[in-house]
């Protein structure tokens, strides 16, 4: 009980720094697509991808094992030395990587952006403050640190797009300049001189936390494939027009996979706490079912509501992106509940199955989307994202079997459930079946989430 309230707590902390600003930027959607091209979009989408591809290889995942071993350390000195040999030798890859990225893009003659080294460094220090706020148990810090960068950025999106004719490169430049600002105020906040001792660089600590990183190379690879070679194929055979308009079909799912990971962060960290309790498998199990209602809930909603805010929200150059909306949707439920096991093989330290399974689901998403892209166009990106993220979620589900034994799930219900309603709000171009559908998603919702429902009853007549 004791975790499940904790679990809720740092959720709802996260959702504070993060929600009301990430809304916004949705929001900025309509800026986006009335200020760029098609082809101006499709380009900042690619680089941005590219830059996702690359920064696993940069970091070796350390973050994330230095996140996962400060929660076990129980002393300074123990802290002190994760700290300060992820920090070291992600400094040092860092370094490497700038000057091997210079010397490709010099040699190779490639047109590319001048800030795409800048970028590289911020998001890669960005992602190492974060670990290390989190590992350090700062979770309202952490909160506060996100909501401030995404102030930032949002603010200078629209001075730089509105202001000035930077277009993608302001869009670059407004992440870049949020992200080191934020590393400067976190590396004060913390005092991360002060953990920083290079007398306690530990080789035995290091090949541990290693072994426990190497296997999320592939993970992050593997999702980051799935999106580059989607943006990729995409804009090899159709062009940057069409991966623009696909990067805006992916703004929709984007809401739901936002929400979920307030809590996949808070997951994380209490699903490692749990473990050594004795009711764990019963704690793992409450938090699944809980959880597969609500992201489920939202997923069909999502669908539901979107034919009611698509034309407020995009530019006429950008309503071919409606037609996918639903098939990306559909794949981020999947995804989200595999990411919800992945948060329990890393509670076990079996990080070697998070990468396997998450590899082999980007094999799948290439092979299919090279197969149909030229039969059926973006569909093929869509669908190859639904098949693999269908994938990953029945393979994890039953490698879980090894660890925890979950409740059995009505998917095929469900799947049900989602078709209707999609036919219902997307094919039917019909008003009233759109109205009933989300009246008939709204008394889902409820039906299913009982105990939330009567949780915020009870406040709010309280109040």
């Amino acid at each position: 009980m004791k975790q499940e309230k904790e679990l809720i707590k740092n959720t709802f902390i996260i959702a504070i720094g993060k929600f009301s600003t990430q809304i916004v930027s949705f929001l900025l959607v309509s800026l986006y697509t009335a200020k760029l091209t098609t082809e101006q979009y499709g380009s900042y989408d690619l680089i941005i991808t590219i830059i996702t591809f690359i920064t696993p290889f940069i970091t070796l995942t350390l973050e994330e094992s230095m996140f996962r071993f400060l929660i076990d350390a129980k002393t300074k000195k123990e802290e002190k030395s994760i700290i300060t040999q992820t920090v070291v030798t992600i400094l040092t890859t860092l370094f490497i990587a700038c000057i091997i990225i210079f010397g490709v893009i010099k040699i190779f003659s490639i047109n590319t952006t001048k800030l795409f080294i800048p970028y590289v460094i911020a998001v890669v220090l960005m992602a190492l403050m974060n670990a290390l706020v989190r590992g350090l148990g700062k979770i309202k810090l952490y909160s506060l640190s996100n909501f401030i960068l995404s102030v930032i950025t949002i603010v200078l999106n629209v001075v730089l797009i509105l202001g000035t004719n930077l277009k993608v490169d302001g869009l670059l430049l407004s992440v870049i300049i949020a992200n080191l600002v934020m590393v400067l105020f976190l590396a004060v906040k913390v005092k991360l001189k002060s953990y920083i001792n290079i007398k306690l660089i530990n080789k035995k600590l290091m090949k541990e936390m290693l072994v426990y990183s190497i296997p999320l190379i592939p993970h992050s690879l593997s999702w980051t494939i799935i999106n580059l070679s989607d943006r990729v194929i995409i804009t090899s055979v159709l062009g940057t027009s069409s991966n623009g308009i696909y990067a805006i079909s992916n703004k929709f799912p984007t809401i739901i996979n936002t929400v979920y990971n307030y809590f996949a962060i808070a997951w994380k960290e209490s699903a490692a706490k749990a473990l050594h309790e004795d009711d764990s498998n019963k704690y793992y199990n409450k938090i699944y079912t809980s959880l597969k209602n609500i992201v489920y809930s939202a997923t069909v909603a999502v669908i539901a509501v979107v034919p009611f805010i698509f034309n407020i929200l995009v530019n006429e150059g950008y309503k071919e992106s409606y037609l996918y909306i639903p098939i990306l949707v559909f794949s981020v439920y999947f995804s989200n509940m595999a990411s919800f096991y992945g948060g329990i093989f890393s509670a076990y330290k079996k990080t070697k199955i998070i990468g396997t399974t998450t590899l082999v689901s980007a094999i799948i998403n290439l092979a299919v989307n090279i197969i149909l892209i030229k039969f059926i166009g973006i569909y093929a990106a869509a669908i190859s994202t639904l098949i693999s993220s269908i994938f990953l979620y029945i393979y994890r589900k039953n490698k879980m079997k090894e660890f925890v034994i979950l409740k059995k799930s009505k998917d095929l219900k469900m799947t049900i459930l989602i078709t209707l309603v999609v036919f219902m709000s997307y094919y039917s171009n019909n008003y009233i079946f759109q109205a009933i559908a989300l009246i008939f998603t709204f008394i889902y919702a409820i039906m299913m989430n009982p105990d939330i429902v009567k949780g915020v009853f009870r406040k709010f007549v309280k109040r």
